[in-house]
């Protein structure tokens, strides 16, 4: 087939560009080159996708089978590409998340969920939140047409040149050695999936020509914070590498070491009404139509391989807000502070 990736060189765009290449599909890239290099063997079109004008000469006199949008962040840029791929391509995957539904991350969600209530004609430019992919969704279904879009709504993703700092900051703290804060209940079940098996999941109801909705993300339960970090320290631990529990409350304390969850201890869903679904959207329809996922331990040991190359981790993630899930603020503890809370409560 051949296959457009919006975006297309870091991360997930990355992952859907190797996983379609070595199945033999023609791709081709539309990005601006800043974030990453793209794959060789890929058309790689530069241009900017908030530019009609840029969009106009990547569609001239090109075709797609399907495309795949992974970048759209505002509504108004996912408008403007459905419109003009309309007609120029028989399939639009847009990747939105879990974020886009209202009830996530305080109540369960599915496909029936309500998403948020922002609109398709939402202007330009918008201050980062989560509402905005609903916004997003609402605009390439109403420009590209339910009946050839797939919307999956994505959970957390990690892996190999994962750019948000999650695994690779606790994978990096456990190289570093020494007594590391262990926070909150380690039974707390997790729900992460590795950036290969969501594009390899996409990328087979592509190819099927599937439209509708897919929460697309590991089954509930099959993962434990616990076993999470426990992993990460045999995977990159020194030989010294110590978990210290901390339970939820001194954390959670009011004053100077405070902890934010989710981004000071990535992924720390402490137990709080407002987390009560975090970790628990129902992804039986995607199980249903193939949905497979590797053991956490293989994602940990291949991107851990990666980092041992790559050199520090980026600490940023460009969604959301402070102290919630997808935040845009730096990852991870300060030693300073973390040491104060080992001595206080560890």
């Amino acid at each position: 087939m051949k296959i457009l990736l919006l975006g297309g060189s870091s991360f997930l765009g990355r992952a859907y560009a190797a996983e379609a290449l070595a199945r033999g599909h023609r791709v081709t890239t539309f990005n601006r080159g800043r974030s990453a290099a793209d794959l060789p063997g890929v058309e790689a079109v530069r241009g900017d996708r908030d530019s009609a004008g840029d969009l106009a000469r990547l569609v001239d006199g090109r075709g797609w089978d399907a495309v795949v949008d992974t970048s759209a962040q505002q509504p108004a840029q996912a408008a403007l590409s459905a419109r003009l791929l309309r007609g120029r391509a028989g399939h639009y995957t847009f990747v939105s998340s879990v974020h886009a539904f209202a009830d996530w991350p305080a109540h369960v969600v599915d496909e029936g969920s309500a998403p948020h209530p922002c609109p398709a004609d939402t202007p330009p430019d918008q201050p980062p939140g989560n509402a905005l992919k609903a916004g997003c969704e609402r605009a390439v279904l109403a420009g590209f047409g339910a009946g050839h879009t797939l919307v999956l709504n994505s959970g957390l993703l990690v892996g190999p040149y994962e750019f948000g700092g999650r695994l690779p900051w606790w994978l990096e703290r456990m190289a570093r050695g020494g007594r590391v804060l262990a926070p909150g209940d380690p039974r707390r079940t997790m729900q992460v999936i590795d950036v290969r098996d969501f594009a390899g999941f996409g990328l087979d109801l592509l190819t099927a020509g599937t439209a509708g909705r897919f929460v697309t993300t590991a089954p509930p339960g099959r993962l434990r914070f616990g076993e999470w970090l426990e992993t990460c320290r045999e995977v990159a631990g020194a030989a010294d590498t110590e978990l210290v529990p901390v339970p939820d409350g001194p954390l959670l304390a009011e004053g100077p070491d405070r902890v934010d969850w989710w981004t000071e201890l990535p992924l720390w869903a402490p137990d709080l009404p407002e987390l009560a679904g975090v970790w628990l959207a129902d992804t039986g329809r995607a199980e249903a139509a193939g949905l497979r996922c590797r053991p956490f331990a293989e994602t940990a040991r291949d991107t851990w391989e990666w980092l041992r190359t790559r050199g520090p981790v980026e600490d940023t993630d460009a969604e959301g807000r402070k102290g919630r899930p997808g935040a845009a603020v730096r990852h991870g503890i300060e030693p300073a502070k973390e040491r104060r809370l080992l001595a206080a409560f560890g």
